[in-house]
């Protein structure tokens, strides 16, 4: 703990003016808002497992608590098991990790049937001692971090117990929580839960969509390409289904360029407001390019890498780390640019390989399959250019072919797009709808 003066705690009777944005019309009459302190409405619990029989949970940060065999695959406890804290259904665990969306630790709310667990090592458990605070509403609150505000006024930066942020329950207790005021404060707390809850609701059934999309089109991959030790694919387009047998080529054949570039001496101090596009792994994903991040460089900088120059329609692909295998082609935002040496261009001859086929068959089940057939013990660590020009690529008789199966999954890919931007679209819509039905948090915890 720091022994820097605490901040006192908002006693439970404040008149603080505190006021949302936006109130329903039913209690725009109503009493005003005013805070309590955590500590006058719910209570730590320490009871532990003991003998019992419970599910054993673990965090995720943004999600909230999942069984540690749907985490882990295994249960993880262990013989520390008995020694877990009990939850009950509208429990709270305060997780004491930092975490890069909530730095001071994540609070999450129980919502199963079952009695649950989590390690009494790392997480602090309360609950609600009567009618109000509604627990859902109260977990909307923390989900917005109300609690990291406060708290990290009592964090010294970096101090750590056995891995977790030091924070003394008292000062969690002292947390002010925003309420509405007088006897409609329960019916107007769950009218707010009601709607963020009817957001939450649309928000999972737009990712649904898009994973049932992304699922459909890997679906579609693996019927528009052959088959390992096929010569056809099990689904071919009416003009084609008669153009005969497939043909499988060496990569490198089909290509005029395959190479990646440097990093600039001295990294990061290289990189500069405006310039020339650097490409870097985070630049490229599945079949999109993402340059939220794109860094430049100068002209003096880029003419030393002129081997490296992105043209249009070069295909991209990460060689080394995580992301290995992501694939995209270039457009006119990057031509010009350069590549790091993290990401390969792979210069196609466009008479003999489309640069969209390309793409979308890296990207395929067969693709990545042949990409993790070159790492040592699957633990996709790199490739090198003479691995890359190895790669066997399935080419249909005619290239109006391969263009035409290229516009059916780049069509899809853009669907898939459109709905991603309409999730994050609700996304923004209810981070906006919390920073409007409750009061500042900046006014609560002041």
């Amino acid at each position: 703990m720091s022994n820097k003066a605490k901040p006192k705690a908002i006693k439970s009777d404040s008149k603080l003016a505190l006021k949302p944005k936006l109130r329903f019309p039913e209690f725009r009459n109503a009493d005003g808002w005013t805070t309590e302190v955590l500590g006058s409405v719910a209570s730590i619990s320490t009871k532990k497992v003991g003998d019992k029989t419970c599910i054993p949970m673990s965090i995720t940060s943004g999600i909230g608590l999942v069984s540690q065999m749907d985490k882990f695959g295994r249960i993880i406890a262990g013989s520390s098991y008995k020694n877990y804290l009990l939850l009950k259904k509208n429990d709270f665990a305060y997780n004491k990790s930092a975490t890069k969306e909530y730095p001071e630790g994540f609070i999450a709310l129980y919502s199963g049937a079952e009695l649950a667990a989590v390690p009494n090592s790392i997480f602090t458990c309360f609950r609600i001692k009567g009618d109000s605070p509604d627990p859902q509403y109260l977990n909307y609150l923390f989900l917005g971090n109300l609690h990291g505000q406060w708290l990290r006024k009592f964090i010294e930066v970096g101090a750590r117990a056995h891995g977790s942020l030091s924070i003394d329950d008292n000062d969690l207790l002292a947390l002010p929580v925003p309420l509405p005021k007088g006897k409609s404060s329960l019916r107007e707390q769950q009218k707010i839960t009601d709607c963020l809850s009817s957001v939450d609701k649309l928000i999972t059934t737009q990712a649904l969509q898009v994973d049932a999309l992304k699922t459909y089109k890997k679906g579609l991959m693996q019927q528009l390409f052959p088959r390992e030790g096929e010569t056809q694919p099990r689904l071919r387009f009416p003009e084609f289904q008669n153009a005969g047998e497939w043909v499988s080529g060496d990569l490198g054949s089909k290509t005029t360029k395959v190479g990646s570039g440097i990093t600039p001496d001295g990294g990061n101090k290289n990189y500069k407001q405006s310039g020339r596009p650097f490409v870097r792994s985070q630049n490229v994903g599945w079949c999109e390019l993402i340059l939220d991040d794109v860094a430049f460089i100068d002209e003096e900088t880029h003419s030393s890498f002129s081997s490296t120059e992105i043209q249009s329609f070069d295909v991209l692909l990460n060689i080394t780390g995580a992301s290995i295998g992501r694939s995209a082609v270039a457009d006119g935002r990057i031509a010009g640019g350069n590549v790091n040496q993290h990401v390969c261009i792979i210069r196609v001859k466009a008479d003999e390989l489309n640069h969209f086929y390309l793409n979308q068959y890296l990207i395929s089940p067969q693709g990545q399959k042949q990409i993790d057939s070159f790492q040592a013990g699957g633990n996709r660590q790199g490739l090198n250019f003479a691995q890359i020009k190895s790669f066997t690529i399935p080419l249909p008789p005619k290239v109006s072919e391969q263009q035409l199966i290229a516009n059916c999954l780049t069509s899809l890919d853009h669907l898939i797009a459109a709905k991603n931007r309409n999730l994050d679209a609700t996304k923004t819509h209810k981070k906006g709808l919390m920073q409007q039905l409750f009061p500042s948090p900046d006014e609560v915890v002041a």
